[in-house]
């Protein structure tokens, strides 16, 4: 709550940008009207005004109306002090972790998941640092230079995202891990070279992870048969698995055994084209060194 000429100034609408909720977004939508509807029987029971709660939060009344409404997605800060203003014992609080997720977009949220149950990854990507071993600043150089240009809350939401996703590496048991990165994503100094060095420091301590296989595809390979676009294949541990790639079924994540035999076929033409890990992390040293 800020202070602006000894008046408290509570948060509006304006003060809010981005945390609005996606309206194709079924679970998300669910999930911010259950939180709403709690809030507002709350309130109600322990007969307390919209603008009277609004002012124990630091909320102006129109946005505390939105979020019991279901309209506005309520920041974790807003459900901590709800909580305690309404004698909730810790129950609004519980609910921060379901609305965090609802902030991330609809389709990495799905990724993420897939992800999580995942006990084998196979990734390439030929434009960029795959998402998985970027560092949160090193995301955000990248995100940065999105044109049109993202908000900063946008970047923020995009950011949380992709550092939720690394929860993959901590898993027990761990799943197996396989990227194969481009050389020249290597070398590019995206954001700078501060950023670019410790990216590639990272990757040097990912790499080192006993179920993590990193490869670099130099640039001097005369063949690549990766020209036509990233891979990613998840297998799981029923012996199912789901695949996309740009020149599969227009990259739509797909289950079919045949079109994951060409998935799978590119990867491990891709991979055997590469370096091996060991030479690959002699290489990442040298660039890091040159950096």
């Amino acid at each position: 709550m800020s202070v602006d000429g000894g008046v408290r100034r509570l948060k509006s609408e304006a003060d809010e940008p981005g945390w609005e909720v996606d309206p194709d977004d079924d679970w998300g939508v669910a999930v911010v009207a259950t939180v709403g509807r709690q809030l507002r029987l709350r309130r109600e029971a322990v007969g307390m005004r919209a603008a009277e709660f609004g002012a124990a939060v630091g909320y102006g009344e129109d946005l505390v109306y939105k979020i019991e409404g279901g309209k506005r997605i309520p920041r974790p800060e807003f459900l901590d002090k709800a909580d305690e203003a309404l004698g909730a014992g810790g129950l609004l609080s519980a609910m921060k972790e379901d609305v965090a997720k609802v902030r991330y977009p609809k389709k990495v949220r799905d990724l993420a998941q897939l992800e999580a149950k995942a006990v084998e990854l196979q990734l390439y990507d030929p434009l960029n640092i795959h998402g998985l071993l970027q560092t949160p600043e090193y995301a955000r150089g990248l995100l940065l230079m999105r044109r049109p240009a993202y908000t900063e809350d946008e970047v923020e939401r995009f950011i949380a995202a992709r550092v939720a996703r690394k929860s993959v590496f901590e898993r027990d048991p761990a799943p197996e891990l396989s990227f194969v990165l481009e050389e020249w994503t290597l070398r590019r100094p995206l954001g700078g070279k501060a950023l670019l060095r410790g990216q590639l420091e990272y990757l040097l301590e990912a790499g080192q992870l006993r179920n993590v296989e990193l490869q670099v595809m130099p640039m001097d390979r005369e063949e690549h048969a990766g020209l036509a676009g990233g891979i990613e294949v998840l297998k799981f541990a029923d012996g199912s698995a789901v695949g996309r790639s740009p020149e599969v079924a227009n990259g739509r994540p797909v289950s079919d055994p045949r079109q994951l035999r060409i998935l799978e076929l590119r990867y491990g033409i891709i991979r055997a084209q590469a370096l091996t890990p060991r030479e690959s992390s002699a290489f990442i040293e040298q660039l890091l060194g040159d950096t």
